[in-house]
């Protein structure tokens, strides 16, 4: 099943398949989310879902149940 996924503030939308590894998804799309990486210890690659769930993109795949999912990315300068 393809979920419709919406990465923000840029807007940029890429289809992907359920448990698919979000960094994955993100390098296709052309995101860049930056990592340590640290097996998600590091922090940088946290994004937080629309619903208020905050992951670490390393460690994360596409969750089931949605039809589309909004990814707010965080900017920090020291990665």
């Amino acid at each position: 099943m393809s979920v419709h996924i919406r990465f923000l503030p840029d807007d940029i939308t890429v289809d992907a398949e359920i448990g698919e590894p979000l960094l994955d998804v993100a390098d296709r799309a052309g995101v860049s989310i930056p990592t340590g990486c640290l097996m998600g210890s590091c922090h940088a690659c946290t994004v937080e879902y629309e619903h208020g769930d905050v992951v670490r993109a390393c460690i994360s795949a596409i969750p089931p149940g949605r039809d589309e999912l909004i990814i707010h990315l965080f900017s920090d300068p020291t990665w």
